[in-house]
């Protein structure tokens, strides 16, 4: 499953250089994420350092984007070419 950014983002700049598939971006508001480029650091960290560097929680699971273990790690290689 991807990650969204909600709208109470204070857009503090902690997560977009954190994403290692530069999947994050500053959108209209409040930072993005590109749900074709998330892959919740799967491949590269144990767990999403956008969450972990967030200072108000603002990013959780996008129920639009459901995907499953499997499917982040295929996205992965597909993006690295690993």
């Amino acid at each position: 499953m991807a990650l969204i950014i909600d709208d109470s983002c204070i857009n503090c700049d902690m997560c977009e250089p954190e994403c290692p598939n530069e999947a994050i971006t500053m959108g209209e508001e409040v930072y993005e994420i590109d749900p074709s480029l998330c892959t919740e650091c799967v491949g590269h960290y144990d767990k999403p350092t956008c969450i972990s560097v967030c200072p108000i929680d603002c990013i959780t699971l996008d129920p639009d984007h459901k995907e499953s273990q499997d499917d982040l790690l295929i996205k992965y290689a597909r993006l690295t070419g690993k």
